[in-house]
């Protein structure tokens, strides 16, 4: 199984080609995978919202994470022989996965599993080897595509509300918890814009272009962006309402970071990042040609507003504070 797992950067490339509408077959070509494992993939790991159909489709940070996701809930019944031992015995004698499930969790057992993690198992070349799905109450060769439930009405519904925000994140007493926003210049250039994000506790401030105001363009183009960064350094993001932040359903099954909404017309509560704003438009004013900006000009605008010292860290630096946080996680 091992030589069929693909790797993030391969993951990657099929979400460009597809969205290039480059065929599948081209696409393995590419990347020297056989077509097989290229669709299967697709197929697996493909991204579904209910409430937004239009967001649906192939994203590979988000196939990466599935595709890990599923393969630690596999190797826990590999490993783990005595709890495996227990739930195939249960299996041959008509348990479903959630009964068996739900017995270990009624039981107090310090070892358990999810009925999740039973199907990927009976689901995995180990568990088909041994074909165990014969056993389910389906008996199924094969198993239909899940895709989480998600609650239907609102873009931001009310459980994301900066009001349903932990009260320690507006105290700013812990690290990771951002602030994000888009910076939109004159239209003479065009869709260009460049999104701003800011830690709240040390003010620790990222700036990246973007070609487009495509929610789908931006929340990969963030993933990207963050996701190098331990997980918890980027526990959540405030945004406001706008249409571009529409895609924050991408960014926890992503990179596990969590989405927060400021009320309509309220900009002041995410006032960290209208401050990093105001400040950036020094160097990025309306009229700036953000099509001719390098990523190195991006980095050092980003340098200077990290290394100036703010009254509010003591007089340290963004980059400063930023780094002593990192160095707590270690």
């Amino acid at each position: 199984m091992a030589h069929t797992e693909l790797n993030l950067r391969e993951r990657r490339t099929i979400e460009d080609m597809l969205n290039a509408k480059i065929p599948v077959r081209e696409i393995a070509a590419e990347i020297g995978r056989h077509v097989s494992t290229i669709y299967r993939d697709i197929k697996r790991n493909r991204y579904a919202d209910e409430d937004l159909p239009e967001l649906n489709g192939y994203y590979g940070v988000v196939a990466q994470r599935a595709a890990v996701q599923r393969r630690a809930r596999r190797q826990k019944l590999v490993r783990l022989v005595g709890l495996r031992k227990a739930v195939i015995k249960q299996l041959k004698e008509g348990w479903s996965p959630e009964q068996i499930a739900g017995r270990l969790f009624f039981e107090g057992q310090k070892v358990r599993v999810s009925h999740e993690t039973i199907y990927a198992y009976v689901y995995s070349p180990d568990g088909q080897s041994k074909e165990l799905a014969r056993y389910l109450p389906n008996r199924r060769k094969k198993r239909r595509p899940h895709h989480s439930r998600r609650s239907r009405g609102l873009v931001f519904p009310p459980d994301r509300s900066i009001h349903e925000r932990p009260d320690y994140v507006d105290t700013r007493e812990t690290f990771g918890e951002w602030e994000g926003d888009l910076m939109i210049f004159e239209r003479a250039q065009g869709k260009m814009n460049v999104a701003s994000l800011i830690e709240r506790k040390t003010r620790f401030a990222v700036l990246f272009r973007n070609n487009d105001r495509s929610t789908t363009h931006l929340m990969d183009k963030l993933m990207t962006v963050m996701e190098p960064l331990p997980q918890t350094a980027r526990k959540s993001i405030t945004f406001d309402r706008g249409i571009e932040f529409r895609n924050w359903r991408k960014l926890e099954p992503g990179i596990g970071t969590e989405a927060w909404f400021c009320d309509p017309q309220a900009p002041w509560q995410k006032g960290s990042v209208e401050n990093l704003n105001k400040r950036a438009r020094r160097y990025l004013p309306r009229d700036a040609p953000v099509a001719a900006l390098s990523n190195q000009d991006m980095k050092s605008i980003c340098d200077r507003l990290n290394g100036t010292p703010r009254k509010c860290l003591g007089w340290r630096t963004p980059t400063e504070a930023f780094r002593e946080e990192l160095m707590k996680l270690r």
